[in-house]
């Protein structure tokens, strides 16, 4: 619970905690040959880099391991200094490698680091896990849907949000199919390596770190719409996308330009019978972090009311990075009901996770 300026108190759910090994011979302990032997990036293979550093001072463990590796120093900073009642953690990985097997063998490999460090181990009851699958083998994402899908505290299915293909393309579909099935959201993050999978912009990459984090999360838009005009919300009406770099914030004006057209281009996508608005409530969801727009105006419940956002919204600290939020920054002209969404009810009822509401 944090206690409010008011003397009341909300609980918060932390649905963007960031968890990497310890180091790259910590990854390969867990991984079999022959990928063991194979050349695997490392976590910073990054073409931007944070001016000031990519983490939070004091994130690093008590052997200046990787930050986001210590489960004890993660609880202790997110539960006891920050107030957060549960974390939804994302593992970081590698990006899209050349060799899908690969890529496959490493996604595994943070699973099971996941669940075995994680959620079984001294505070699995605040923590709530995503698994990570691989988009480009099928096969192999459906393992690991088989594997660890059933867990009571794996909540969600995680891929990179720079992809191979947009994800309304049929090859996807057994895996939308597969996470609608299981009752596991799928959640889409910018990866800390880029490796062959899309670059950060339409027209290629950024010059520095600046133009790159202000663009990253659009990505998110290309999916959408191509997944909304392939109809995939129409063929799996139980899937649940989340958007976990932010972006919410420019969901509005895209999701005006698409109803545009939405009915003039209906012969075209018959598969899509509705608007392409009507296709994001119970769908779409984001992270709204310290990045998210539009900040502390006067305007700000009226903005996050326009295209039903305050009921897609979860707050996301992106923990240990620098850029990790407070749950409390957020604008002080919000409704107390689109306050507690943010802060814990939306991501409560979308992940299935037993909180109490705070008494009055």
């Amino acid at each position: 619970m944090r206690e409010l300026p008011d003397g009341t108190s909300t609980p918060v759910v932390d649905a963007s905690v960031h968890v990497f090994f310890a180091s790259n011979a910590d990854m390969r302990s867990f991984l079999r040959e022959p990928y063991r032997s194979r050349g695997i990036p490392d976590a910073e293979m990054d073409w931007y880099g944070a001016p000031g550093g990519e983490y939070a001072k004091g994130t690093r463990g008590p052997e200046k391991q990787y930050p986001g590796s210590d489960p004890e120093l993660v609880a202790a900073q997110l539960f006891g200094e920050r107030g957060v009642d549960v974390a939804v953690l994302h593992p970081m990985t590698r990006g899209v490698l050349p060799d899908r097997h690969l890529t496959t063998a490493v996604l595994a490999a943070h699973n099971e680091m996941l669940v075995t460090r994680w959620l079984d181990g001294a505070h699995a009851d605040r923590f709530r896990g995503t698994i990570r699958v691989n988009p480009d083998d099928v096969p192999g994402a459906l393992r690991e849907i088989e594997r660890w899908g059933s867990h009571p505290r794996v909540v969600q299915l995680g891929i990179p949000l720079q992809s191979m293909a947009l994800y309304g393309k049929p090859q996807y579909w057994p895996i939308w199919e597969a996470a609608a099935t299981a009752g596991l959201p799928v959640a889409a993050h910018i990866e800390t390596g880029e490796s062959i999978a899309f670059p950060p912009t339409p027209s290629g990459h950024t010059r520095g770190y600046e133009q790159y984090l202000g663009f990253m999360a659009l990505n998110y838009v290309y999916h959408l719409m191509n997944m909304i005009a392939e109809g995939v919300f129409e063929r799996f009406d139980a899937l649940k996308f989340v958007w976990a770099d932010g972006g919410a914030d420019m969901l509005t004006p895209f999701s005006w330009r698409m109803d545009t057209f939405g009915r003039p281009h209906l012969e075209q996508t018959p598969w899509a019978p509705k608007m392409p608005s009507d296709y994001l409530p119970g769908h779409v969801y984001f992270v709204q972090g310290s990045l998210d727009g539009p900040g502390d105006t006067e305007f700000a419940a009226e903005w996050l009311g326009f295209t039903g956002k305050e009921d897609m919204l979860m707050f996301g600290s992106s923990y240990p990075h620098w850029h990790a939020g407070d749950a409390l920054a957020l604008p002080a002209g919000l409704s107390a009901e689109q306050r507690a969404k943010l802060l814990w009810r939306n991501a409560a009822e979308l992940y299935g996770i037993d909180i109490m509401a705070p008494a009055g």
